[in-house]
């Protein structure tokens, strides 16, 4: 179970730019939840890496994330994080119970939300981008319509966090890739 590793499943399944950059900052928000809460950066990190690598291949409900889970499972990887992968999707049965759970749920639609706030930008770029903005963008329904703002705020709730702290948290850990993420714009 290593990083490289995780990298290369995600990029065998995963041909798109964007849905790789997706994995990569929710990687790199559950990360900073990792560091900040004393937990297993790298473990909690390949579990977000992972979340979606199969949904270019099988997006449909009755498919992601369960055929990625049993590929995962053919690979060895423990129970602590197919179960992680399988509690994002509020379809698949499967509770948010562990403080994991409930962070990969928190930050998967919060940092796409993060990012399309980002790319609007005149900078387009998270290195100037406050949670106050980000907020702004949650009361626009016809901004990022996809994204449930219920789910948003749910995923602060299940942190125990107010949105606008949880929001800071996502584009503080986002900010350390910008230049991975493709979200360091003109600055």
């Amino acid at each position: 179970m290593n990083r490289d590793d995780a990298w290369a499943l995600l990029t065998e399944y995963t041909q798109g730019d964007s849905l790789r950059k997706h994995a990569l900052a929710v990687e790199a928000a559950v990360r900073g939840y990792a560091r900040r809460f004393g937990e297993d950066e790298n473990g909690w990190g390949i579990v977000a890496l992972l979340h979606d690598f199969d949904y270019e291949r099988w997006p449909s409900a009755e498919d992601h994330p369960f055929r990625g889970v049993e590929i995962l499972r053919g690979k060895g990887y423990p129970e602590w994080m197919t179960r992680a992968i399988l509690s994002h999707a509020d379809y698949s049965g499967v509770p948010r119970e562990s403080r994991l759970e409930k962070t990969l749920f928190a930050c998967d639609e919060m940092a796409g939300f993060i990012t399309a706030a980002s790319l609007v930008r005149p900078s387009k770029s998270v290195l100037d981008l406050e949670p106050a903005s980000v907020i702004k963008r949650m009361k626009d329904k016809a901004f990022a319509r996809a994204v449930k703002r219920e789910d948003l705020r749910a995923g602060a709730d299940l942190l125990g966090l107010p949105i606008e702290t949880h929001i800071g948290n996502v584009i503080e850990s986002m900010r350390e890739r910008a230049d991975e993420l493709g979200l360091r714009g003109t600055l």
